[in-house]
C-alpha cells in the first residue's frame, strides 16, 4: 500500500485532519513526506498505531507532553506510565467526589436543620514535641486549642517556618461556621505561605527555609483538614486505624504508580523529598477536605519523626489504649526515640465526645 493522504488517513486513525496538523506542528506524528509541490502531508500506512496511540491517550484526557513521551516508550514501559497517569487521576477524582458530596449536603439544606435538641462533639486534646536523641535543635512545631489542631515540620532554617505557619493559622481557632470551613481554611493556608515567604525574605541565611503542615479546625460535628508535605493525620475509628492525609513525596508519588513496592519505599533513598511543602522552592498545592466526626473517634497528628520509625499498629494500640489525650502524646514520643529517635517528632492527640446543647428553633 502506498502513502495516505492526510483525508484518508484521518479516516482510517480516527483523527481529524486539523488534529494531525497540530500533531505535526508539534512534531508528535509527522507525516512520512510532504509533497515539494502542492505541500500535501502524506503518510505511511504503518504510522497508524501510532496514530491510533494518540487518539486513545486525548481520549483518556493525556496531556500532549505526556502522550508524546508514552509514544517514545517500549510497550511495557507506556504501559506504566499510563498506569501512573490513570493512577493520578483517580487520586483526584477522589478528592473531588468528597467536596462535591459535602457541597450537595450543605447546598440541600443539611447544614440549616433547626431543632430544639442539636447535638454537637467537644474535644479533649493533647500536644507534645520533641527534638529526639539525634538532632540538636527541633525543627517541629505544634498546636492543640479547642477548635484547632496543627503539626508543622520546619526546614532550611530552624523551627521558624513551621511557627510562623500554624501562627497564621491561630485566628481559625476563635471558631468557623460549618459552611464556612474550606474557604477559611484555603485563606489560612495562603496567609500561611505568605508569612512563610516573608520570613525567607527576611534573612540570606533563611532563604530556603520551608515547612509541611497539616491541621484541623473544628465545627460542631464536622471538621476541616487542610494537609501539605509528609506530616500526617489518623482516625482511629471503631478500633481501627486511618491515614487521611495522602503524603506529597517523591516516595509516595512512585508507590502511587506502582514503580516501587512498600519495602523498597522504606528504604528508598528519597524517601524525605517533598513534592509540596511551604516554601523551600517546593510547589505549593495543600489538600483540603471535609468530614464528619463521630463521637469516640480519636484524632492523631504528627510530623514523620513518629510514623518513620513507628510502625502503624503500635500507633493504633497506643490511640486505642489510652483514655486520656496527654498520656498518649507521651507514649507515642517515647516510642519515637526508643526506635532511635532520629529526627524531631511531635504528636497531637484529640478524643472526641458528645456534647448536648440546646439552640433556638
Amino acid at each position: 500500500m502506498g502513502l495516505l493522504t492526510i483525508g484518508a488517513f484521518a479516516r482510517a486513525s480516527r483523527l481529524s485532519p486539523k488534529a494531525l496538523r497540530l500533531y505535526d506542528e508539534l512534531g508528535l506524528l509527522p507525516p512520512a513526506r510532504v509533497d515539494p509541490h502542492s505541500g500535501y502531508r502524506l503518510y505511511d500506512p504503518a504510522q497508524l498505531e501510532r496514530a491510533r496511540l494518540v487518539a486513545w491517550l486525548r481520549r483518556l484526557g493525556m496531556p500532549l507532553a505526556g502522550i508524546r513521551a508514552v509514544c517514545e516508550l517500549e510497550p511495557e514501559a507506556a504501559a506504566r506510565e499510563v498506569r501512573a497517569y490513570w493512577a493520578r487521576i483517580e487520586a483526584d477524582t477522589a478528592a473531588r467526589r468528597n467536596l462535591a458530596a459535602f457541597l450537595v449536603g450543605h447546598l440541600s439544606g443539611r447544614d440549616t436543620t433547626m431543632s430544639s435538641d442539636h447535638t454537637t462533639l467537644e474535644i479533649r486534646y493533647a500536644v507534645l514535641s520533641d527534638t529526639g536523641s539525634v538532632r540538636e535543635s527541633n525543627d517541629d512545631a505544634g498546636y492543640a486549642g479547642p477548635r484547632l489542631l496543627a503539626v508543622a515540620d520546619g526546614f532550611g532554617g530552624g523551627r521558624h517556618a513551621g511557627e510562623t505557619a500554624i501562627e497564621a493559622l491561630k485566628p481559625l481557632d476563635a471558631g468557623v461556621p460549618g459552611g464556612e470551613l474550606l474557604s477559611a481554611l484555603e485563606e489560612a493556608a495562603h496567609r500561611a505561605r505568605e508569612s512563610v515567604s516573608a520570613l525567607a525574605a527576611s534573612d540570606p541565611a533563611l532563604r530556603d527555609v520551608g515547612t509541611t503542615l497539616t491541621a484541623m479546625v473544628w465545627s460542631g460535628s464536622r471538621l476541616g483538614l487542610v494537609h501539605i508535605g509528609d506530616s500526617r493525620a489518623y482516625v482511629l475509628r471503631d478500633g481501627e486505624l486511618f491515614q487521611i492525609t495522602h503524603d506529597h513525596t517523591v516516595v509516595q508519588s512512585l508507590l502511587d504508580e506502582g514503580r516501587i513496592t512498600p519495602e523498597e519505599a522504606a528504604s528508598h533513598p528519597q524517601r524525605a523529598l517533598l513534592l509540596r511543602a511551604m516554601g523551600g522552592g517546593s510547589a505549593f498545592e495543600p489538600d483540603f477536605a471535609l468530614r464528619d466526626a463521630r463521637a469516640e473517634d480519636r484524632y492523631l497528628l504528627c510530623s514523620d519523626g513518629l510514623t518513620g520509625v513507628v510502625p502503624a499498629e503500635e500507633i493504633r494500640r497506643v490511640l486505642a489504649s489510652e483514655d486520656d489525650p496527654g498520656t498518649a502524646v507521651r507514649q507515642l514520643v517515647a516510642l519515637a526515640n526508643r526506635a532511635g529517635g532520629p529526627d524531631n517528632v511531635t504528636c497531637v492527640v484529640a478524643h472526641v465526645a458528645e456534647r448536648r446543647t440546646l439552640t433556638s428553633a
